[in-house]
């Protein structure tokens, strides 16, 4: 549809009210977040020597994640001025892209914040309450609602700022609305490489020395890295988590009221609000009552509750579509008066009904939630086959585990890619009549899908507050009996929860960047539109053309390089921990021997440092190459770079996670006894398996998700100027390749200065790195 058409779209005060109580409900789930943080501090902080270790890794935290945000401020305030540089209809529509790109910005760190910030104060209250009589329930409780209030966060702070930029901008409200999920989009993306490449450094360098090399516990006292291992689960897995799940809500928003407004018009920009309100309702309902039965694992009282969420979310669905949407498609109005929206689609969809076709949509997404939930938890649960076999191979020695883990997350990502491809091509084939609202179907699923990321949110943080609280008991030896068995299953159902959010993120994001690529198309067309120039083959998309498939390459080569530059990241990082602790039981026995306190401090600081001077490499590369693709080779390629960049990066992303994930649990496996158990030559194994994994699923792997999104809404913003400078009186032919050409400078700059960086590897002499 024309931006003009786009910009006539007004609000009747009808609307307004609906669009209000939208707003009320998100303001709703802020209150409720609020009282469920108030649950969470009131529970008992445990001993003083818990509440010590507890604040080790509270200033850890946000000692980081402040020194992370200044760092990042500088990015945000060079991208508001390019963004206020790109074209636009009207002064007020780039102001208020640039100002919400800076308000989504804020609100992605806030909800990152937000979530270590609490969840470094549940974790001692966690580890606590499984000392109590009643342990394994209370335990549960606390770390599940700790996630309920970063969940009640995302979804309110997502669903309200959407809703203030419908309010203010009506039918213009798209195009700002691209501005706040690039944002968005863009904070979660750093966050997630950042903090992957903290915790995954402390992580592997408190392995290979501790547990390898020492034969001490995971969370020993006497590890140097513990504190920073700890730290990491918190800007990495909560921080990081949340931020990028808040990034998908508001990514798959814009793209939905986007296509919305093109396909269904007013009622169109209000539906996809709709939706994700009802999700509100079901979250709070996913969290309360979640609540872990006597003798039943905490996996399946998680599980219940999201089922039952997850159904709630589709009745509820389905009576909105049918109060609030029409019968035909010629009742649709662009204005509340009953006027057509676009005449082709009416034409096209004549005798179909919105009401069924988003009500079926957005069951897709739902299902989808369900099936990768199940389908994610079976490859990576210690109950079930895969993990099985991963920790069986352990008998044979590490390159077995390596291999068998490998193999899982081949196969996992396959399937997984189907049941998401399944559930793109259902909502597309709703109405193939109309490539307009088969897209906005595809939307309408993620907004489905995002009815239940409250809950899943809480899911996610459920992992890290465990893995915590488990730590904090082992370095303080205030927790005996029964507790140590409740905190040892609870971290292994939270590597499962962490699991299955990153399978669930995964399906967010190709949901969101399909829906983000039928924008891209809309974009391209709109701009062809105003410029008053007929569209040809420079402007063509098809696949059998040799220039988008040189695109489609590119944009595969660029999540390679992505995923290599954030594992290398981890490597060298990880390096510097591991001659760090060294030094430390070197040139002080009195760590092992328990009485010297180890230099805590200096391992968080590495990380800290590494994992900031690491990130700015992928981030460039994620902002940049699309804009080198798109100004240098044309929207064709640039369209075909999004393409292979979306499956790829499916397929990356889940075999990344689920062979970190089938690792990580099959150490578990072992450390609960089975093969020979902690200590054997089979948990050594296993600890290799495990330290490879780490940045697979929790560095690059989850990256890969704000990735994508983010090179969709670069192309989105910059496709407009692609079609001004390519055609018509501003035609610029030479200006294009300079921009690509810079652009492309960046890129390769950025990547060789990486690559030459120093690393303590190449900087301690030979005979102390031998030790």
């Amino acid at each position: 549809m024309p931006s003009s058409t786009l910009a006539a779209i007004d609000l009747a005060a009808g609307d307004r009210v609906i669009v209000g109580v939208v707003a009320v409900v998100a303001l709703a789930a802020l209150a409720i977040g609020f009282v469920l943080l108030k649950e969470v501090l009131a529970a008992g902080q445990g001993t003083e020597k818990m509440q010590e270790i507890g604040r080790a890794v509270q200033e850890g935290a946000a000692a980081y994640l402040n020194r992370q945000f200044r760092t990042l401020g500088i990015f945000v305030v060079i991208v508001f001025v390019l963004l206020f540089a790109l074209p636009a209809n009207g002064w007020g529509e780039r102001i208020g892209r640039s100002l919400f790109f800076i308000v989504g910005a804020v609100f992605s760190a806030t909800i990152g914040y937000l979530g270590m910030w609490l969840a470094t104060r549940a974790n001692i209250r966690v580890a606590s309450a499984a000392r109590e009589e009643g342990g394994r329930e209370k335990a549960t409780r606390i770390a599940f609602r700790t996630g309920g209030v970063v969940g009640m966060f995302t979804v309110g702070l997502g669903l309200f700022g959407a809703s203030i930029v419908v309010l203010a901008y009506a039918g213009e409200a798209p195009k700002v609305l691209e501005g706040f999920g690039f944002g968005a989009a863009l904070l979660a993306m750093f966050m997630r490489v950042g903090g992957g490449i903290f915790t995954k450094a402390a992580d592997v360098g408190a392995d290979l020395v501790g547990k390898v090399e020492q034969g001490i516990p995971e969370d020993d006292p006497r590890n140097a890295a513990t504190i920073a291992d700890n730290v990491g689960d918190n800007v990495g897995d909560c921080a990081g988590m949340a931020a990028d799940l808040f990034e998908s809500y508001a990514v798959t928003l814009v793209a939905a009221l986007i296509l919305g407004s093109a396909a269904f018009g007013l009622q169109g920009l209000l539906f996809p609000l709709i939706v994700p309100a009802i999700g509100v309702i079901t979250a709070v309902i996913g969290v309360y009552i979640t609540r872990a039965r006597p003798n039943e694992g905490g996996l399946k009282a998680i599980n219940r509750s999201f089922y039952i969420s997850a159904l709630i979310s589709a009745v509820l669905c389905v009576i909105a579509a049918y109060l609030y949407l029409p019968g035909s498609f010629g009742q649709l109005g662009s204005n509340g008066t009953g006027t057509p929206t676009d005449a082709g689609v009416v034409a096209a969809m004549a005798g179909s009904d919105p009401r069924l076709i988003a009500s079926i949509a957005v069951i897709i997404g739902i299902v989808l939630a369900g099936i990768i939930l199940w389908l994610t938890g079976y490859f990576t649960g210690t109950e079930d086959k895969p993990v099985k076999t991963v920790g069986e191979s352990s008998l044979t020695g590490s390159a077995t585990v390596i291999l068998a883990g490998i193999s899982i997350g081949f196969e996992s990502a396959v399937y997984t890619a189907i049941v998401i491809g399944a559930a793109v091509f259902g909502a597309f084939a709703l109405a193939t009549a109309s490539i307009t609202v088969a897209l906005f179907a595809v939307a309408l699923a993620g907004t489905g899908l995002l009815t239940t990321v409250g809950v899943i949110v809480a899911m996610d943080t459920f992992g890290p507050v465990s893995d915590n609280a488990q730590g904090i008991a082992e370095m303080s030896g205030d927790v005996e009996g029964d507790g140590v068995g409740i905190l040892t299953e609870l971290d292994a159902v939270g590597n499962t929860t962490k699991a299955i959010t990153k399978g669930i993120a995964i399906a967010t994001a190709v949901l969101a960047a399909t829906a983000l690529f039928g924008s891209y198309r809309d974009a391209i067309t709109q701009a062809v539109g105003d410029i008053n120039v007929a569209s040809n083959t420079a402007f063509s998309f098809e696949v059998f053309s040799p220039n988008t498939l040189v695109g489609v390459i590119i944009g595969a080569a660029v999540v390679f390089m992505f995923s290599g530059l954030a594992i290398n990241a981890v490597t060298r990082a990880a390096g510097a921990i591991v001659f760090e602790v060294r030094r430390q039981f070197r040139n002080d026995p009195g760590i092992m021997a328990g009485t010297s306190r180890p230099e805590y401090g200096r391992v968080v600081d590495i990380c800290t440092r590494d994992s900031l001077r690491e990130l700015a490499t992928p981030g460039l590369l994620a902002i940049f190459a699309p804009i080198a693709v798109g100004f240098g080779l044309g929207v064709g390629p640039l369209a075909g770079y999004l393409a292979g960049a979306i499956a790829c990066g499916t397929l990356m992303a889940i075999f990344l996670a689920n062979s970190g994930g089938a690792w990580d649990n099959a150490k578990k496996l072992v450390e609960d006894g089975n093969h020979g158990g902690k200590g054997s030559p089979a948990h050594e194994a296993t600890i290799i398996g495990d330290t490879v994994g780490d940045p697979f699923k929790d560095t690059a792997g989850p990256a890969i998700n704000p990735l994508i999104k983010v090179m969709n809404l670069v192309s989105v913003l910059i496709a407009p100027a692609i079609v001004v400078f390519t055609v018509g009186d501003s035609a610029s032919p030479a200006l294009r390749i300079v921009i690509a050409l810079v652009a492309l400078a960046i890129i390769v700059a950025a990547v060789a200065v990486s690559k030459r960086r120093s690393t303590t590897i190449s900087d301690t002499p030979v005979e102390e790195q031998v030790g």
